[in-house]
């Protein structure tokens, strides 16, 4: 390749010196003579010839730039490319053997020339940019020379500076730092030796909760346990001597769990085998309050589950040691050969089985009493837990507002953040503070331990404060929640109506083992209504005191209250059919004892008089029953069924439970009276049962009259069972309702059967009257007679006002008749002979019932018997 020639070196003087000047030191005066040999060479740009020639070159070194291939101007311009180096020499066109050897020789200088003439128009065209551009480059040149002689200054205030802080920090800083450095490191020591004395504190803490443990301080120990565990965690990790005492503790709480549970069963046993006589009173209530505050601070809630075994336990312990007390001052009774209980209660007779029972009820009754003051015992510890819980979650909110407000640093915390910012490398202001905060923490957990261990003489009291067992509760957040807290006052409240179910159903057993061989369906009414009596008294004290109503035993006593209300009605009602197959239907006289019965019953009031045992009663039976100033005549049968019926109102007295079933065979029984005594009179069954020869009118009369006593107290056993029943239960009084108007029917049908006997004697009697002499006609006599006969059976028996009432509707039978007979006989009411006669045996007639007894002012309007004339 040729070598540049001679004519293009000023060019390449001229561009690459002027680049090395400009990108040298500042200027200086032999740059300054640099600079002016290269304005010789380069004309001035500002003269108009030159700015005129640019202009012109410009134009020119464009075109020429033109020429140029492209490829030399691309950014990854590379001969070591081989396609690059191909195009820009294509060596494929040479080829040196052959002849063609001259040919190839003048391609190569011909390229070689074209080569070198596209480097001077580059060369050109950059000497004619940089000249463009000189004195901007010399501009900057200059500028960087002030700014190094600024630098220079600077660096010498700098120094003076650095001179002046030095002293300062020699004379003024040193000193004061060192101070703050040694307060400082006291403060540390402080620290440290606070940090020792906790771990000191932490490593008397087992025998610490072994002393509290002794004396069953159970919440003490657990409090100190859970706060050592705090500190180890927070305050003393990573310290390999107490590697183990965390596990160590977990264990000791464990043991401590299960030592509070057995002396809370222990506890619950000896408080159930105290005495019952005493007034009922907690036992230990101090010692019991500091285990329920321990159960609960350790979550364990089902404490009361054990409280609930022993209480059965202790109920089924309560009727044995009862029944064995019994039985050894019962000499009929060996308990050798008769081991079980139930057989020893039914070996007993009522009345030492009865004195069992009052004493089993009221020991329940004591026995309930006692568990009702224990639970309260319990409840109230609850309560104040929950109150402390509700108050302490109060406090939190108020704090953490407080918290959220607070916007400045503790002072005394930001002092010590700020010394550890001074002296300790890497911390920051806000990690100082975190760190005193730390420490202040710290602090109160070491001051509350070391409080717990110092307070640890006052363990070894004999009792422990409530109230201090509740502050304990909350040194840490393990209390119970308050759904949990409530859940248990609601199974406290539940464990008191298990105890009355408890009792109940041990009461239930005693009845049922006695009434097994049916020994109870045999009592007799007081002894049934004693039963009755003493039963429900205890259901009642204890539905009060539980709150809770008892099913069991009120279903017990009301089904063995039905059992008696079946055989006390049977006995009566074949008491009182016996009675009626015997009645004879005569008069009976009126002993004196039920006179009295019947005065017993003030105004609706029924009870049965008391019998008097002391003296003689000299009274004599009268004839008649006085009942509110009126005379019955009765026969036996009703006086006994008067008594019959008070004694079931007097039961409804007693057992108003039992007040629907007995109105409901009362009503049976009165039905049963009047049916079967309307079979035996108006029925005549009493002449196949008794073998009587006829009914007679003294009889039904009898009856009515019977009948009419037994319809007078029907409204007063209806107003009676009406006091006793709940007003839904009221439905059933129809039924006395319906029996008075059967009743009633009974006595219409007895008059009628009166009357029906005085027409059959009428219409055979006046078959045969006729108007002959002598007057008076016998048909007339007869028929008087008979009237007679009629009165004096029934005036004695009846009221006045039901003898005239009959003998009215007897006269307008005799008038029919009377007028029917004339008709026939053609006798009309015209005055003549025939006319008279029958006024003479009708004045005779008048006469006659006029004569009878409370008759004589009855109307009798005779002159009915004619014919009205038309």
């Amino acid at each position: 390749m040729p070598s540049i020639t001679k004519s293009r070196i000023p060019h390449l003087f001229v561009s690459w010196p002027l680049v090395h000047y400009l990108m040298s030191a500042p200027r200086s005066p032999q740059k300054e003579q640099i600079h002016q040999r290269c304005k010789k060479i380069c004309p001035n740009k500002d003269s108009k010839d030159t700015v005129s020639s640019v202009t012109s070159n410009n134009g020119k070194s464009r075109t020429e730039l033109e020429q140029v291939p492209k490829i030399f101007f691309k950014p990854d311009f590379a001969l070591e490319d081989p396609a690059t180096f191909n195009t820009v020499l294509p060596w494929s066109h040479f080829n040196s053997t052959g002849g063609r050897k001259t040919r190839d020789w003048a391609s190569s200088k011909l390229l070689q020339e074209k080569l070198s003439h596209y480097l001077d128009v580059v060369e050109v065209n950059i000497a004619q940019q940089i000249s463009l551009r000189s004195e901007a480059f010399f501009h900057a040149m200059s500028s960087q020379h002030e700014l190094q002689d600024q630098l220079r200054e600077t660096q010498w205030a700098v120094s003076v500076l650095r001179r002046g802080t030095t002293a300062i920090d020699r004379v003024m800083c040193q000193g004061p730092l060192q101070a703050l450095c040694t307060t400082l490191t006291r403060n540390n020591c402080v620290k440290l030796h606070n940090k020792l004395k906790l771990m000191a504190t932490v490593h008397q803490t087992q025998p610490t909760v072994q002393l509290l443990l002794s004396t069953s301080e159970f919440v003490g120990a657990l409090e100190l346990i859970s706060t050592t565990k705090e500190v180890l965690q927070q305050e003393l990790q990573g310290i390999t001597s107490f590697r183990h005492l965390g596990s160590q503790l977990c264990e000791l709480e464990k043991l401590i769990d299960k030592m509070m549970e057995e002396d809370f069963s222990i506890y619950v046993r000896s408080d159930f085998s105290s005495s019952l006589k005493d007034e009922p009173h907690v036992l230990e209530k101090e010692r019991l309050e500091s285990l329920v505050f321990g159960l609960l601070r350790q979550k364990k809630l089902d404490f009361l589950c054990i409280y609930s075994d022993e209480m059965i336990v202790a109920a089924k312990a309560l009727v044995t040691q009862c029944v064995a007390e019994s039985v050894v001052n019962i000499e009929e009774i060996d308990t050798e050969v008769t081991n079980k209980l139930a057989d020893q209660m039914r070996l007993m007779t009522f009345a030492q089985w009865f004195e069992l029972l009052k004493k089993i009820l009221e020991n329940f009754l004591l026995f309930l009493q006692k568990i009702k003051a224990t639970l309260n015992v319990i409840r109230n510890v609850v309560l104040k837990v929950l109150y402390s819980n509700q108050k302490n979650l109060v406090l939190d909110k108020y704090v953490a507002g407080l918290s959220v407000q607070e916007t400045s640093v503790d002072p005394v915390l930001q002092g010590e953040a700020e010394l550890a910012y001074l002296t300790h490398e890497g911390l920051f202001i806000s990690d100082a503070l975190s760190e005193a905060q730390q420490q202040d923490q710290s602090s109160a957990l070491g001051c509350k331990i070391l409080q717990g261990c110092v307070d640890t003489p006052g363990y070894t009291t004999t009792e422990m404060s409530v109230n201090k067992d509740q502050n304990l509760m909350y040194g840490v957040n393990v209390v119970p929640t308050e759904l949990e807290l409530n859940g248990v006052i609601s199974n406290i409240q539940e464990l008191l109506h298990t105890a009355s179910d408890v009792s109940h159903d041990r009461c239930v057993k005693i009845l049922t083992a006695r009434a097994k061989d049916g020994s109870l369906d045999r009592l007799s009414s007081p002894e049934f209504v004693g039963l009755w009596h003493v039963v429900d008294a205890f259901v009642r004290d204890t539905e009060e005191l539980c709150g809770r109503r008892s099913v069991s035993l009120r279903g017990v006593l009301q089904s063995q209250a039905n059992r008696f209300v079946h055989r006390f009605h049977e006995e009566r009602k074949n008491k009182l059919s016996l009675l009626l197959d015997n009645e004879r239907w005569k008069q009976a006289e009126v002993p004196t004892e039920f006179q009295d019965l019947v005065n017993s019953i003030v105004d609706g009031q029924i009870t049965l008089p008391e019998r008097k045992t002391i003296g003689p009663d000299n009274r004599k039976p009268t004839e008649y029953l006085l009942v509110n100033g009126e005379r019955y005549a009765v026969v036996g049968t009703v006086l006994l069924l008067i008594r019959i019926f008070l004694e079931y109102c007097q039961c409804v007295n007693d057992v108003p439970s039992i007040a629907t079933d007995m109105l409901t065979r009362l009503s049976d029984l009165l039905k049963h009276f009047n049916s079967r005594s309307c079979q035996l009179v108006l029925g005549a069954g009493a002449l196949q049962v008794l073998g009587l020869k006829t009914i007679t009118t003294k009889n039904l009369a009898l009856a009515s009259r019977c009948l009419q006593l037994v319809v007078y107290y029907i409204p007063v056993i209806r107003a009676h069972f009406e006091s006793k029943l709940h007003p839904k239960q009221c439905s059933v009084l129809r039924h006395l309702d319906h029996i008075k108007k059967d009743y009633n029917d009974h006595i219409a049908e007895i008059s009628a059967k009166l009357i029906a006997i005085m027409d059959s004697v009428f219409e055979k009697a006046l078959s045969k009257y006729e108007m002959k002499a002598p007057m008076p006609s016998s048909c007339l006599r007869n028929v008087c007679k008979q009237m007679a006969k009629m009165h004096e059976a029934i005036n004695e028996l009846l009221p006045e006002q039901q003898t005239q009432m009959l003998f009215l509707r007897i006269n307008t039978t005799f008038k029919m008749h009377m007028k029917s007979q004339l008709a026939r006989l053609g006798v009309i009411n015209d005055g003549g002979p025939q006319h008279g006669l029958v006024v003479v045996d009708m004045a005779f007639y008048t006469d006659n019932i006029h004569a009878l007894k409370n008759l004589e002012l009855l109307d009798l309007n005779m002159a009915e018997i004619w014919e009205q004339k038309r």
